[in-house]
């Protein structure tokens, strides 16, 4: 999707892929990751998400990246935060205890900037993408975070009764995208809900990537 499609959607508020709560997924199968505590998590095209605050909650290091300033502006405010906000290259990074946000395009992103994380995880970002944006995407991914553990979330439903996004993807889409650097392990498959379950019958995919020796 072009940019202009995301930035108009949160100026006009329209965010129905918006969760008030953590996501239930996330909760329930962050665990298989087997993370300590304090390890840094990111959170790619995270928009204001509830997942931040609980990943926060639970002791851990979050970086985030979001192509919407007012996105990013509404979650410092919804989590009481005060950022501290540094230009790094054509990207702002809004910073506060244990969360940095990069504002802008996320293929702007490099390896340096982003620092070492421990693992990602991906609720809305590779689904929201075009077939073609997402081969670049995923490449890019495993790219500035070397391919660190991923808890992945997708979905998969009828592409051709309605034009994503989200987006369907398929197992082998996914085994496309990652099978090189990773081990591809299928947690659940359970039946879409909120603002996607009014739309289309769909069902919600779990997926945990894994180094072959992990």
């Amino acid at each position: 999707m072009h940019a202009d499609f995301w930035l108009n959607r949160w100026e006009n508020n329209e965010i129905g892929f918006h969760e008030r709560e953590a996501n239930p997924l996330l909760v329930k199968y962050f665990p298989n990751l087997s993370l300590k505590k304090s390890s840094r998590v990111f959170l790619p095209l995270c928009g204001k998400t509830r997942d931040i605050a609980w990943l926060l909650s639970q002791g851990y290091s979050v970086v985030g990246a979001e192509l919407s300033q007012l996105a990013v502006e509404q979650l410092f405010s919804e989590l009481c935060a005060e950022p501290k906000i540094i230009q790094q290259g054509a990207l702002r990074l809004y910073r506060a205890k244990n969360l940095d946000v990069f504002v802008g395009d996320l293929f702007q992103l490099s390896r340096s900037m982003l620092g070492s994380v421990d693992a990602i995880y991906d609720r809305a970002a590779l689904v929201a993408l075009p077939e073609e944006a997402r081969r670049h995407y995923s490449a890019h991914l495993m790219k500035i975070t070397e391919s660190v553990p991923q808890l992945l979330i997708t979905y998969e439903y009828d592409q051709s009764q309605m034009d994503g996004p989200p987006f369907s993807i398929s197992r082998e889409e996914v085994e496309q995208h990652y099978a090189q650097p990773y081990q591809v392990k299928h947690l659940s498959r359970t039946e879409a809900t909120g603002s996607l379950r009014k739309r289309i019958a769909a069902q919600e995919e779990v997926w945990l990537l894994t180094s072959h020796t992990y």
